[in-house]
Parts: structure tokens; sequence; C-alpha cells
């Protein structure tokens, strides 16, 4: 089935950088307010005017920068964190002595706040304690001395900005341990299909190379012992632990973890091979019928996805083989077909020995996959189930289970469709 790849952008710090541009704009309204109301108290108001005029034209044309990480860099925090201590210090000289020593406000206010913020989203704690530390500088020299409200802002400011960087390099980490977790889970997803591919095909081949070259003895004996070596070895490789962490989620400090996904493409397909249409499940399970397997369905159709009844099919195949290999040439098999109103089911039973206790636990353990991987890993996949009861002596028993709608599949719908007017004839 065709595959595109999609881009998840993964990032709770995004919502900091948005909320910081807003707060940047209000905060530098309120700056041009406080100065017109208080205008004809300044002692030079054309040096304050030239200020604002540089402040608003600033902050207008940064928008861009402060709307995520990778915009946001050392130089334009540089610069922003200067235009701030400017206008700090540039108060004293446009201002009257007394409303500086009666604590009024700087010119920038508390759009300064916002500088020091950037720099906390930006680079965590220690470049917000950097920022604070000079904008605190900046006002004990524009007062001239050290007041209480001077040092209740500066402290203000100090631990405003030194927690948000705290918790953006926690929000990081936390990102960086979720995009590894959804990449393990990818990769062992990605490994247990190609598990389930290699069993049904090449795992097989190998075993019965071993078990003909052995039973054949002289040069096809050393030719199945090398085949039963290729056969482990491939085996320990399907079930191998996860795979090393891939650049992309190292690489994810600008601003949000970027992770790449492959999905099934839904766009027009050609015939059977259509992801948007259904297939009939019965002529998939035809092939399988014969001598010794006996197959029941129903007389309608049993429309599935195609991927889905793919699998289906293919985990009966998976059954049918383990019937051969375990139960022998001679056993006989049944395939049982049923459309039930909200889920197919599909039944193997053979007639032979049985599996004796814990014997599957034990095969899974030596990386065998044929019931983990091929039958139930398949349904798991799909959103079904696959059930396994055996008696020792009374044959075995494997029932799959599949919801005839997959949740938000267009397919699943247009089966259930195609159903409905199936029983309406």
């Amino acid at each position: 089935m065709p595959k595109r790849v999609k881009v998840m952008r993964m990032s709770v710090e995004q919502p900091l950088w948005r909320a910081l541009t807003g707060y940047r704009v209000l905060t530098m309204l309120y700056a041009v307010g406080l100065f017109l109301t208080a205008y004809s108290r300044f002692r030079r108001p054309g040096l304050a005017i030239g200020y604002f005029v540089v402040l608003v034209v600033w902050t207008l044309a940064t928008l861009p920068k402060v709307a995520g990480a990778v915009h946001c860099t050392k130089r334009f925090l540089a610069a922003d964190l200067t235009i701030a201590l400017g206008g700090i210090l540039l108060t004293p000289l446009a201002d009257t002595h007394q409303r500086v020593v009666e604590g009024g406000p700087t010119l920038p206010s508390i759009w300064t706040a916002g500088s020091v913020l950037a720099y906390a989203i930006k680079g965590g704690w220690r470049w917000a304690a950097f920022a604070s530390t000079l904008v605190a500088a900046a006002n004990l020299v524009e007062r001239g001395a050290p007041t209480r409200d001077t040092v209740h802002n500066v402290v203000l400011v100090w631990v405003a900005s030194i927690a948000i960087g705290y918790v953006v390099e926690v929000a990081r980490a936390s990102e960086r341990t979720l995009a590894r977790a959804l990449e393990i889970e990818a990769a062992t997803r990605e490994r247990e299909r190609l598990a389930r591919d290699i069993h049904d095909g090449v795992l097989q081949v190998l075993a019965m190379v071993q078990r003909r070259g052995t039973a054949l003895g002289g040069e096809a004996a050393e030719l199945g012992r090398l085949a039963g070596e290729q056969e482990v070895a491939l085996r320990s490789l399907v079930t191998g632990g996860p795979s090393p962490v891939s650049r992309l989620s190292e690489d994810a400090a600008e601003g949000a973890l970027v992770r790449l996904v492959q999905e099934p493409d839904d766009g027009p397909g050609d015939g059977a091979d259509d992801p948007r249409e259904p297939v009939d499940l019965r002529p998939l399970l035809a092939p399988y019928a014969g001598a010794r397997v006996t197959l029941s369905e129903p007389g309608a159709p049993v429309p599935l996805a195609p991927t889905a009844a793919r699998e289906v099919a293919a985990a009966v195949g998976a059954a049918l083989d383990n019937v051969r290999l375990h139960a022998g040439e001679g056993a006989r098999a049944w395939i049982l077909v049923e459309d039930e109103p909200d889920e197919i089911v599909v039944t193997v039973r053979d007639d032979g020995p049985g599996i004796p206790e814990d014997r599957l636990a034990q095969a899974e353990g030596e990386g065998r996959l044929g019931v983990a991987q091929s039958i139930r890993g398949r349904l798991r996949d799909l959103g079904g189930t696959a059930e396994l009861l055996s008696v020792p002596g009374q044959g075995t028993e494997v029932e799959l289970k599949l919801p005839k709608r997959a949740p938000g599949t267009a397919a699943g719908a247009r089966a259930q469709d195609v159903r409905g007017k199936a029983e309406q004839r």
C-alpha cells in the first residue's frame, strides 16, 4: 500500500511564545499610555518620544522573531535586551529627578520583562538569570540607590523569569522522553511486522531446509546445519531490542520536537488495491481449502478493508502452517467464517494432538513467532483479538475476531455499506 510521510511537531513551549508575542504588544501600548498621561511632567519629552518611536517600530517589526524558538536568535535577544536597558538608563535624562526618586516608571516600564522572558523561554533558567541580572543592575543605576520598590520589582522579575526558564527546560526534557518513547513504539511495531513477514517465508524455508538436510545426510546435512544457524541468527535479529536514538529526537531543541512517520496514503488506488474500497474476505481464504482443509463461509460477501482482509488471511495461513508443522501432514483442519453484526469471526480448528501446556510461552521465549506475531500480532495491530484454545489430545482451535468498522476508517464505513446492500439483496 502506498505510504506518505507526515511531519508531526510536538511542543509544549510553543504556547509560551504565542503568549510572549501578545505580552510584548500589550506592554508596549501600556508604556506609551503611561508616557502620554504624564507627558507634561517630563523634562525632555522629545527624548522620550524618540525612544518610544524606536520601541514601537522594534516591537512590531520583530513579532515574527518571538513567534518561535527557531527565529529567536542570540543576536536578536541581545539587541532586544539592549533596547530595554537603554530605555531604563534614558529615563533620568527624559524624566524629572523628583519622579525618578519617587519611584516613577521607567520609559519601557514592564515591557522590559518581555525581553527577560524571551531569554528564559529560549535558553532556560541560566539565560533568564543572566538577563534579569542586567535589568536589575540597570534599575539600580537609574534610581541611584536601592529602594524598597526597586528591590521588589527586581526580585519579582528575577524569580518569575528563572521559574519560567526552569519549567521550559523540564518541558523540553519531557518532550524528548516522549519522542523517544514514540520512536521505540514505532520501531517495535515495524520490527513485529517484518518478523511476521519473515516468519511466513524465510524462517519456514530455513527450517524446512534444516529438517530435509538432516534427513538426507551427507553434504545436505551440512547445508541443513548452516540453514539452522541462519534461522537462529535471523530470529535473534527480528526479536532484538529497540533501535538507537534517532537524530530527530536529539536535534529538536529549536522550539519543537519533530518526528517523521509513515502512514497509509488514502488517495485513489487502482482496483483491489484501493485502500478506500473494501474487498471480500472469502476469495482470500479460498486458496487454503483442499483435501484436508474444509472452508465454510457465508453465502454473502464478507467485506473488509484491503489491509485488514490480507492480514486476516495471512493469520489464517500462519495457523494452517502450524497445523502442518505440529499436527502432521495427515491432520485435518476446518476454517469457519462467521459474519456477525459487529465483527468478523474466523475460526481455524484441527484434529491434531493439541499443544502442551506452557509450550506457547516457551516458543515465544525462543524467538519463534508463529502465534505471537503472525497470528496475535496481526490481529492486535488491526484492533482485533486472537484466542487460542488447545487441549492435549483434542486438537487446537484459533479464533480470530475483527471489528467490522475500525474507528475513523473510511474503508470500514464502506465495508458496512457493502454488507448492508448485500443483505438487502
